[in-house]
């Protein structure tokens, strides 16, 4: 028994027993070297030095889902590599991306998902509209609600995909719903976004905007 099994330790593939970057083929990532390439890829100056945006147009980062956000890293690159026909296409991201590999988009995932979420707050006249459409969506509309995807808290399942969007700023929500309803972005899931935000008025928009920034 002994002998079979060092056969069995000298036929393995080098390095079965150590940790590897690979795992049933996905990636998996290094949050402190990640760290290292969110300062010396300026990441910070857009998303903040914690991930946090202090920028209103921009996403926070912090706590966001390791699958969603190597996806997301992906999908810019590719939209810069294939020219606009294919992936998310934004300049700035474009620019960003294009020089990352697999590894380092990996590696950046970890390390954001591994900060904390931040809090962010509601604003007090969109409650009423924002919290009917979120947990009850409109009937007359055939519009879903928003807690079947992301959850009564605004958490999102990463094991589907769908992100964290509580605590995000007001601003960047409301400009990804516009150019999902407009087409601008198409990266989503079966174009379930964009289904959603098509059935959405700016009111409607405005509302969901502004009140899942405190929805935690």
């Amino acid at each position: 028994m002994k002998r079979l099994a060092l056969i069995m330790l000298l036929l393995a593939p080098a390095g079965v027993n150590a940790e590897s970057t690979q795992q049933e083929g996905r990636i998996i990532g290094d949050a402190d070297n990640g760290k290292t390439l969110a300062t010396s890829k300026t990441c910070v100056a857009c998303h903040g030095t914690d991930g946090v945006s202090m920028i209103p147009a921009n996403p926070s980062l912090a706590g966001q889902h390791e699958n969603y956000l190597a996806k997301q890293l992906h999908e810019f690159k590719l939209g810069m590599t294939s020219g606009g026909t294919e992936g998310r296409v934004n300049a700035v991201m474009g620019g960003m991306s294009i020089g990352l590999t697999d590894q380092d988009i990996a590696d950046l995932a970890a390390y954001y998902a591994g900060l904390t979420a931040p809090y962010g707050e509601t604003v007090e006249s969109a409650v009423d509209l924002g919290q009917q459409l979120y947990f009850a969506g409109n009937i007359d509309k055939g519009l879903a609600a928003c807690t079947a995807c992301h959850g009564p808290r605004g958490n999102g399942t990463p094991s589907s995909g769908f992100p964290r969007i509580s605590g995000q700023p007001a601003e960047y929500i409301e400009a990804q719903l516009t150019a999902f309803r407009s087409g601008e972005r198409d990266n989503d899931l079966n174009g379930m976004m964009r289904s959603v935000a098509l059935k959405l008025s700016d009111e409607e928009i405005k509302a969901l905007s502004q009140y899942l920034g405190g929805l935690h």
